[in-house]
């Protein structure tokens, strides 16, 4: 595990960088997480054996991407109120093989989860334990059958990004799970590359932004600087 990449953090929360294939917090596997791993970082800072770590939102074990954790139990409190609100608003840039009919849209969808098998798939609304999802997309550059998508989810369904691209037959490049058997055996070319919220104490509205990792294939297709450095969510 590479050393914990802060992007900010005062007394109030934290705000990392979670790599691809680490978990955002404990599983059946073991594998070190990142609660832990923020945890650790926090108790050796403070060189306490008890701390508060509070874990808002999740991001999929494939996905890397930034994540915001509370060091306190009302900055959670007042965290989660605005993923509830939606005033913390999650941005994502994904690759997918192929282009969507439309180049700006919203999908939704009803999914749900086979825990066995780790697997979401989309059912009718009237199916028990159907969870509603909802997700904004704008295709920014089409290239070599591939696309360059941000995402704007409007629910936090786990797999929600990869299951509605699948499903309009742009799977997310790199997916084997939802991709079909053809899809090349790379890190998943999806990226949470953009976080928003409003500090829980200071009020102030927080924007963090950073580059998926240098080692995603299909991104070498693109050139990130054209929409990273320009605010495209404004």
């Amino acid at each position: 595990m590479e050393k914990l990449e802060i992007l900010y953090e005062d007394r109030q929360i934290i705000v990392v960088l979670k790599p691809q294939n680490v978990p955002s917090q404990a599983d059946e596997t073991g594998d070190l997480d990142m609660l832990n791993i923020v945890k650790n970082h926090i108790k050796e800072d403070l060189n306490k054996d008890n701390v508060y770590v509070g874990l808002v939102h999740r991001l999929d074990r494939p996905t890397g991407g930034i994540m915001v954790f509370a060091k306190t139990s009302k900055s959670a409190s007042r965290l989660s109120a605005q993923i509830e609100s939606g005033e913390l608003e999650k941005s994502y840039l994904v690759v997918t093989k192929g282009k969507p009919v439309l180049l700006h849209g919203t999908l939704i969808n009803f999914l749900k989860k086979d825990e066995k098998q780790n697997k979401v798939s989309i059912v009718p609304q009237s199916t028990d334990g159907a969870k509603r999802a909802e997700l904004e997309y704008n295709v920014l550059e089409s290239k070599n059958d591939l696309s360059l998508i941000q995402v704007k989810l409007k629910t936090g369904r786990g797999h929600q990004i990869r299951v509605q691209f699948s499903n309009i037959k742009c799977p997310v490049f790199g997916d084997q799970k939802y991709g079909g058997k053809n899809m090349p055996k790379v890190n998943l070319n999806l990226f949470a590359y953009e976080l928003k919220f409003t500090h829980p104490t200071t009020k102030e509205r927080l924007t963090f932004r950073s580059y998926p990792p240098e080692d995603m294939e299909a991104w070498k297709n693109f050139n990130l600087d054209k929409y990273l450095k320009l605010s495209i969510n404004n």
